[in-house]
């Protein structure tokens, strides 16, 4: 992405969630559980978990040797591996990653991101239903021309569009709760989702990583059934499809010829003085359609062929993190949007 539009099309805040910090801490902290829950189910002895903590805490990769790695490999996690155990050292280094494979520390990875993106999607939508409201205290008894496929309808007040913008946010914020619990999982099942290094240990492994890293537990083998993805890649355009909506209806709102609506700080034309361009309203309905072209993409990665897909999977890695990225920024953009309101309908 171009450096100019960052303002316009980016989430700096998210960017820090889920970049490529975020990625290597996450992923070894996922690690470092692993040695912790090992050790407290004797998978691996006290000494090794403690010099595998003892490194990982202090650890940081090369990124160019990941970076090399990945191409050839097509995953990161192998020699993010190989770097922490020469870190370590003989004797301990066997006992790093024990009985994983990298789909379970690039998926529980991605789980432990997902918290603090949610609470930021929490805070934001929140935050979009108070302004909502804000709206509704001070201009939802002004008068509105109701319009249905374009063309004047009936008389309505501002209320009632507003009725229909706050449910859509409402339901969006609701469905919040369903989609983080299906996404916040620990993912440990091995090369072949068998777990057969763990033997009947493995669910008190799951649950002792899950319990360090704030995760659930789910009772099914994660990594060829991808419908929580899909399902969360859902919820985000839901998210966006309700701002897109906002943000069409008040672009057309501020049409000169129906001004139903007065907004501070619009944007200007290059070639036009008398232009005051609903910019945030455009980018919403922008944001929306992106990620509604971007479902079907996470609804082809699905498609995980035998016990795991190398190019669903990367399929997956290529599309969520816009997904995400432009969920985050429609929401900035709408809070901004609905701050700038400073009149809605006709007055009296």
């Amino acid at each position: 992405m171009t450096g100019f539009l960052d303002l316009l099309l980016k989430d700096e805040a998210l960017e820090a969630l889920i970049g490529t910090d975020a990625d290597i801490t996450a992923m070894i902290s996922v690690e470092l559980a692993l040695a912790r829950a090992t050790c407290a189910c004797g998978l691996i002895g006290e000494d090794a978990a403690k010099a595998i903590a003892t490194a990982g805490h202090g650890f940081r990769p090369d990124l160019a040797k990941l970076s090399e790695a990945a191409l050839k490999d097509g995953v990161v996690v192998p020699e993010l591996v190989r770097q922490l155990r020469a870190s370590i050292g003989a004797p301990h280094d066997v006992s790093v990653h024990f009985g994983a494979t990298s789909q379970d520390i690039i998926d529980t990875a991605l789980a432990v991101k997902l918290i603090a993106v949610f609470e930021l999607f929490d805070a934001r939508l929140k935050a979009l239903l108070k302004s909502l409201d804000h709206i509704a205290a001070t201009s939802g008894d002004n008068p509105l021309t109701g319009r249905t496929r374009m063309q004047a309808a009936i008389p309505i007040r501002v209320s009632d569009r507003l009725a229909v913008w706050h449910g859509l946010v409402e339901r969006a914020h609701i469905a919040l709760g369903e989609v983080r619990s299906h996404n916040l999982i620990v993912s440990l099942a091995g090369p072949a989702g068998t777990s057969e290094k763990f033997g009947d240990r493995i669910g008190d492994v799951r649950h002792a990583m899950a319990a360090l890293l704030h995760l659930g537990v789910p009772d099914y083998v994660p990594h060829a059934a991808r419908d929580r993805i899909a399902a969360l890649g859902n919820w985000l355009s839901q998210v966006t499809g309700a701002l897109g909506k906002i943000g069409q209806d008040i672009a057309l709102m501020a049409q000169n010829e129906i001004a139903e609506i007065a907004l501070s700080g619009a944007g200007g034309s290059s070639a036009m003085a008398h232009k005051q361009n609903p910019v945030r309203a455009e980018v919403l309905v922008t944001l929306a359609r992106y990620n509604a072209v971007q479902v079907s993409g996470l609804h082809q990665s699905l498609v995980h062929e035998q016990e795991r897909s190398g190019s669903a999977w990367t399929l997956e890695w290529m599309i969520l993190p816009g997904m995400l990225n432009a969920t985050g920024t429609a929401l900035i953009h709408a809070e901004a949007l609905l701050g700038s309101v400073s009149r809605m309908g006709s007055a009296g």
